[in-house]
């Protein structure tokens, strides 16, 4: 019962600290943290897509290969297909610097507003890379399982995955739109 209630105090405690510390953030930020923030919410979500569908891939394929090595070369795609979300990510956190002036030595002076336009829009790549590498790295588990059983199907198994790809550029699409068209900078 007292471990449950110091939980409880624990808990309180850590929600009063993080909201202060928002507080603060807010008043003490200017913009680019904020955007910067958003840039690195699309590289680190669509990272974590991209290496958790790989990895579920990587097994599938590693468990065929040990069974026939000649396949190897069919299922090397099915496995690298989910690793292209992570390079969507990187690509929005290029676009963001990019639009922010980085690349050209600058030092941008955003307001908070600002900042906060530009890691609303980043947020339709990293969530969709996030969610489409796992489920790309799910369907090509299951290509994997169709190459194993009819390797002359690798054709087909691979479109499987390819499909769920549509979303992620679809969120891609969405981020560089928002970011060269609906962000005020």
């Amino acid at each position: 019962m007292f471990a449950m209630s110091l939980g409880i105090v624990a808990a309180t405690i850590g929600i009063a600290m993080i909201s202060i510390g928002l507080t603060l953030l807010q008043i003490t930020m200017s913009g680019l943290p904020i955007a910067l923030m958003g840039a690195a919410f699309a590289v680190v979500l669509g990272g974590v897509g991209s290496s958790m569908g790989v990895g579920l891939a990587g097994e599938a394929a590693a468990g065929v290969i040990a069974e026939d090595p000649d396949k190897f070369g069919k299922l090397l795609p099915l496995q690298a297909l989910p690793g292209t979300q992570g390079i969507y990510g990187v690509l929005a956190a290029f676009l963001v610097m990019f639009r922010l002036g980085m690349f050209a030595g600058q030092v941008p002076v955003l307001t908070v507003d600002q900042g906060w336009q530009v890691f609303f829009a980043c947020l339709p790549v990293a969530l969709t890379c996030l969610v489409s590498g796992i489920y790309q790295g799910r369907a090509s588990v299951a290509a994997i399982g169709l190459v194993a059983k009819r390797p002359e199907e690798s054709g087909k198994a691979l479109i499987m995955p390819a499909m769920v790809e549509t979303y992620a550029v679809l969120g891609l699409i969405a981020t560089i739109l928002l970011l060269m068209f609906g962000v005020n900078i």
